[in-house]
């Protein structure tokens, strides 16, 4: 877009949406003064960037703007009086009061939210860049970084992917000089950014910030470059931040030299003078009193209006995305079964996926060609083609956060973490963005993530834990954990279906160890219903994943003594079936909550209490939690079978609960 051939109205439109967001600026700022606004992240003297960037894209582009970027809201066309609501916590905004200042989105204008974890959004973009390739769209997708994220792990992971799938992404790079109060150049060991670029076979530009019209000739650059498939583009604009980290910061760390010679490159201010000629003083001065008068009336109107108040039903309301009715497990009726192997199971559930929509895809390290580490997904790339069973590099951050892209384009992807044990490494993308997105903005991300855990294999410390009451603490994110393989299958078609965040837990000892009939329909068993999987009167036993196995097995011996257990296999821990449960306890009187996970801090800690809370008056004996060692998971199997392992206790304990 050669911004010299803009005509005297095209100039015009591009110096509203620039000095829009500074005048905007300057009456927060005087409100910030008058303590009636209580936070400001402030952009002041980097509006071109922003506004360019916004300016050179297309509608249908996606952009991910972060704190600074007021100018991408305003120039997109966002409701000023929506906009101010955000901004002010007031009622009407786009979070609902859930989130602040500029952590929010609207799909409907292609503006995806950030979160506080900065370069968490860069692999976001690379999702949304490769739905666009995979639909062949015409369509970029846009994040913004500053300068001091770029030490983090996911903008190394984000470029690296981008560049070796080639995608349609522009990483636009906001280099104002500091990171908070701390100097660019005392935690970068480079002067320039771009520099990154080169590592990953990827273009990159320099470009002056502060001038609006450079910006649009970079950014038009390169979109057209990633719309022609020639992969993405690093831009970094070179900038100043006059304003404080956030106002409250102020700025007396920095040199009252560069504060003098920025406010001499202040984008407005060259702007101006650069259309002087088309569009004087006279009707620049007239279209900023507008422009004032405008924001008068929207700022006071907001101020106005009722902060948001809800109430504790509304906001559970809200953190799930509402799932569509699923059918429950399967019957006889529902067509011919096949005894099929664990590992079986979920390889028949997600072909069954990848036939029945074709915006199913998964992604994973060796899960093409190679099948996976345990072979789930071997032969799919020959039946469903490579751009639908994808090999990432190993990234896993940058792997969750492209399915989260994927899946806010509509996409319903599924990522397999090799072993659960390497997931902490994607931790952050799961905890603070996938599980948080609807809640704080209403956009439902489906995305299922796969992950083998577990023991009993003498895998060693880092191939065999069992981490899932990590998540069960994460309010937006649900955990299955199936123990069979009928249930395996239905529970995996019903999380790909849901439209929020599944985490679904393989025990990699079933793979290969169990059995069992699995119906050849394509049935789906509801998340959060609980199965009792045998029936008894003397105790009930609590469990899931291979505990289920044990319980069962336990059950057996009792039942030759006249003593009958009841087995309840939770299958989904969030959310679990609290009736089911309680109606168990109810019928025995005794409890014991079985999980292979270590005692503290494990998942049964709330299932005893829940029922504490409950049927207390039920209870012949207090709850029993049984799990594993408070140890790392040692290699060896006989310390880990006999010492670790809760299933070499479990008798002890029924023992002890039967005679209380």
């Amino acid at each position: 877009m050669p911004t010299s051939t803009l005509s005297s109205s095209d100039l015009e439109v591009l110096y509203r949406n620039l000095l829009l967001p500074r005048v905007i600026e300057e009456k927060m700022l005087r409100l910030i003064r008058q303590g009636r606004l209580s936070k400001w992240f402030s952009g002041f003297g980097q509006e071109a960037i922003a506004v360019g960037t916004t300016f050179a894209l297309s509608k249908q582009d996606y952009i991910l703007p972060m704190h600074r970027n007021l100018g991408v809201w305003t120039t997109r066309g966002l409701p000023l009086e929506k906009l101010f609501c955000q901004l002010m916590g007031k009622d009407g905004g786009f979070t609902k009061g859930r989130d602040r200042t500029f952590h929010f989105g609207s799909l409907d204008y292609n503006i995806i939210g950030m979160i506080s974890q900065l370069a968490a959004m860069l692999p976001v973009a690379d999702g949304l860049g490769l739905a666009a390739k995979m639909t062949g769209e015409d369509r970029v997708a846009v994040p913004f970084i500053g300068e001091g994220a770029t030490r983090e792990g996911d903008f190394h992971e984000a470029l690296n992917l981008a560049s070796v799938w080639k995608l349609p992404v522009i990483f636009i790079v906001e280099n104002n000089g500091y990171g908070l109060s701390t100097p660019t150049a005392a935690a970068i060991p480079v002067r320039d950014i771009a520099l990154a670029a080169s590592g990953y076979a990827m273009h990159a530009e320099i470009v002056d910030g502060n001038d609006i019209r450079k910006v649009i000739t970079a950014v038009s650059s390169a979109r057209k470059r990633a719309v022609a498939g020639e992969g993405p583009t690093l831009l970094e604009m070179k900038t100043f931040r006059m304003r404080g980290h956030e106002e409250a910061s102020g700025t007396k760390y920095v040199p009252q030299e560069l504060m003098d010679t920025w406010s001499k490159l202040d984008p407005v201010e060259r702007f101006e003078k650069s259309i002087s000629k088309k569009i004087n003083a006279a009707k620049q001065k007239a279209i900023r009193q507008e422009l004032v008068d405008k924001v008068e009336k929207v700022a006071d109107w907001a101020l106005l209006q009722p902060e948001a108040t809800s109430s504790l039903d509304g906001e559970l309301a809200d953190v799930f995305a509402p799932a569509q009715p699923t059918v429950q497990v399967s019957t006889p009726e529902s067509g011919p079964e096949r005894e099929l192997r664990f590992i079986d199971a979920i390889s028949d559930g997600l072909r069954t996926a990848l036939r029945e929509n074709e915006k199913t895809v998964i992604l994973g390290q060796d899960i093409a060609d190679y099948g996976g580490v345990f072979k789930v997904t071997q032969g799919f790339v020959e039946e469903f083609g490579a751009a639908r069973i994808l090999n990432t590099p190993i990234i896993e951050s940058g792997a969750v956060g492209a399915a989260m892209g994927l899946a806010l384009a509509g996409y319903r992807p599924i990522v397999e973490i090799q072993y659960f044990d390497f997931i902490t490494c994607g931790f952050n993308q799961i905890v603070n963005n996938l599980a948080t997105t609807h809640y704080r903005w209403n956009a439902p991300v489906n995305v299922t993530i796969r992950a083998p855990f577990g023991g009993g294999i003498g895998a060693g410390p880092f191939h065999s834990q069992s981490m899932e009451a990590w998540f069960c603490h994460t309010p937006g994110l649900k955990v299955v954990v199936p123990s069979s393989p009928s249930d395996a299958k239905g529970l995996l078609l019903a999380s790909i279906d849901d439209p929020n965040p599944v985490l679904f837990l393989e025990h990699k000892k079933l793979y290969r160890f169990i059995k069992g009939p699995v119906s050849e329909s394509n049935y789906r068993i509801e998340l959060g219903k609980a199965n009792v999987v045998r029936d008894g009167s003397s105790l009930s036993i609590i469990t899931y994943g291979v505990g289920v196995l044990w319980a069962l097995e336990e059950a057996k011996y009792w039942s030759e003594k006249g003593v009958e257990l009841e087995v309840v296999d939770l299958r989904t821990i969030v959310p679990w079936d609290r009736e089911t449960v309680i109606n168990s306890v109810r019928k025995t009187n005794r409890v014991l909550i079985l999980h292979e996970a270590p005692k503290t801090g494990g998942f049964g800690g709330e299932i005893s209490a829940q029922i504490a809370e409950s049927v207390f008056e039920h209870l012949e004996a207090p709850p029993v939690r049984l799990g594993g060692a408070d140890m790392p998971i040692p290699f060896s199997k006989q310390i880990e079978n006999e010492v670790y392992s809760a299933e070499s206790r479990l008798r002890r304990s029924i023992e002890d609960l039967l005679a209380y």
